[in-house]
């Protein structure tokens, strides 16, 4: 992976709670593949989802 990952499409750098909703995100969407819950099929529908409800609590 090279430096340009760390960027959205826009070419802005990620603040640090888009950073850490990410990472959440990642880490929460793993856990479901590992207990065979969201397959990798899946994956782009349930990382959407699970990190459109962390950024919603958090903003809440």
């Amino acid at each position: 992976m090279n430096k340009t990952t760390e960027k959205e499409s826009t070419g802005r750098r990620l603040s640090g709670e888009e950073e850490a909703i990410l990472r959440a995100t990642k880490e929460i969407v793993i856990k479901f593949i590992e207990m065979g819950r969201c397959s990798p099929a899946s994956f782009e529908e349930v990382f959407t989802l699970v990190f459109r409800t962390i950024k919603k609590t958090l903003n809440s």
